[in-house]
């Protein structure tokens, strides 16, 4: 297929563009660095031609339909957003730009060009606080407490819309947060920064309790490819995870020891969360993927341990 990836210079983009290259797909990636960056695409821009780079801004609908109608693509996959859910509780115009307006422009481009299949990255935090309970995809009251969770659910609401009135194939997948190879941001990422600036003591927002499930990027980008081809018109959902959680104090620990420091002090900010919209404490019912076949191969702390380690090697 010929498949369009929207914020492919991400780092959940471009780990998914390398697997949909290796099984021989053309790939038509977008992206304004906003988040992205040229470093995760540098080994296939100009180098592979079976990938095609555009450098755009998804919010201008008149330069993305223009490369539909050039590329002529079969299927879109939306990874598009702010996801640095701290600085849009900063400045919510960034949620509505990134993460909403993106997925009008490419649902109305795909309207026009007749475009019927579409992938889309949704995430735990369209269910809000759920004081630590599984939360199932058909968990009554989605209740997101931050932009982003908002407007990633306002975007399936669209996707809805536009799969009925359009025939569409759609696969959402609500993930929670996604670690590994090159990551650009998070928790791993700021504790590292902060301790090769000062080994002397780390800080750590909120009491260290927050405990949430770290999913590494190569079992999502498996997940995606394996359950891409859906048959059935409108949307199939599920939640993509694992079941073990890593609280943010287990994060430090394992970063210190990667890190090889020893008797590092922590300095709690203190309360449940680290930031206002922080969910601090999240589980998800996995009984639906797990049904149809796939399972994590990865847990949550061996996902982190293993993305400390290449960002170490790699440098931030």
């Amino acid at each position: 297929m010929k498949i369009l990836v929207a914020g492919g210079a991400g780092f959940i983009g471009s780990n998914l563009i390398d697997d949909l290259l290796a099984l021989g797909n053309q790939v038509v990636c977008i992206d304004n660095f906003f988040i992205g960056t040229r470093k995760n695409l540098e080994h296939l821009i100009g180098k592979n031609d079976n990938f095609t780079f555009y450098e755009q801004d998804l919010c201008d609908i008149g330069a993305v339909s223009r490369i539909f109608e050039t590329e002529k693509v079969d299927f879109v996959v939306h990874l598009a957003a702010n996801s640095d859910i701290q600085a849009s509780a900063r400045n919510p115009e960034i949620e509505y730009k990134n993460t909403y307006t993106t997925t009008f422009v490419l649902l109305e481009c795909m309207r026009h060009f007749q475009v019927k299949r579409l992938f889309f990255a949704s995430t735990s935090a369209v269910y809000g606080e759920h004081m630590g309970d599984a939360v199932g995809e058909e968990s009554p009251g989605l209740r997101p407490i931050s932009y982003y969770g908002g407007c990633k659910l306002g975007c399936e609401a669209l996707i809805s819309a536009y799969s009925y009135m359009n025939d569409m194939k759609v696969l959402i997948f609500r993930f929670p947060n996604v670690i590994g190879p090159r990551l650009t941001h998070g928790v791993i990422f700021d504790f590292i920064g902060r301790l090769k600036k000062a080994p002397s003591g780390l800080r750590i927002l909120g009491d260290g309790m927050q405990a949430k499930p770290y999913l590494y990027v190569k079992d999502l980008t498996d997940a995606i490819v394996r359950f891409m081809d859906v048959r059935e018109k409108g949307i199939t959902l599920y939640n993509v995870g694992v079941e073990s959680q890593t609280t943010v104090t287990r994060i430090a620990d394992i970063v210190c020891e990667k890190m090889g420091l020893k008797g590092i002090p922590y300095f709690y900010t203190g309360g449940r969360g680290g930031w206002k919209g922080d969910v601090p404490q999240f589980q998800y019912d996995l009984k639906k993927i797990h049904d149809a076949g796939w399972h994590a191969a990865h847990t949550s702390d061996e996902a982190v341990a293993r993305t400390v380690e290449e960002v170490l090697r790699c440098g931030l």
